[in-house]
């Protein structure tokens, strides 16, 4: 988790801010469980989601999170996949890996197609994206500042 300093780690359902320590561990575990019920009340504004580590032999490396439905924020923003890769296991490979899976997992469940998104900015998100077979839809303000462009994708399953 140091890795990643005080930027937001996409995937991982950290709040922006949220301590690093064992109790915040435990508090990612419950929300993980709780957001993965497909009957569990969530905030208001929150929609279902499964949230995944992405390992290698033992060692977290990253994290991705599918969202089972999109509200208006993520059909603009978030998208229905997230995903952020430790930066010192970055151009490895383990993105396309993990989103490859998670893909595999959305077709299964009856998804005909999702959405992510990324900054425009962020070249290893976007090939990565394309190379699942992502189509750019649009290239839009990101939702906190107007010169942030972010890339809107979906991808057919």
């Amino acid at each position: 988790m140091a890795e990643f300093g005080d930027a937001h780690i996409d995937g991982a359902g950290l709040e922006r801010g949220q301590s690093h320590d064992r109790d915040a561990c435990a508090a990612l575990v419950e929300k993980a469980e709780l957001y993965a019920d497909a009957e569990a009340t969530l905030p208001d504004g929150h929609v279902g989601c499964d949230y995944f580590w992405i390992t290698d032999d033992g060692d977290v490396v990253g994290f991705i999170a599918f969202r089972r439905e999109l509200n208006d924020w993520l059909r603009m923003y978030g998208g229905h996949i997230g995903y952020s890769v430790r930066p010192s296991r970055r151009r490895q490979g383990i993105a396309g890996a993990a989103l490859r899976l998670v893909l595999d997992r959305a077709s299964e469940q009856g998804y005909d197609r999702v959405m992510l998104t990324c900054d425009d900015g962020n070249a290893g998100s976007y090939r990565t994206i394309e190379s699942a077979g992502g189509e750019l839809e649009a290239v839009i303000a990101g939702p906190d500042a107007p010169d942030e462009r972010m890339r809107q994708y979906w991808i057919a399953l």
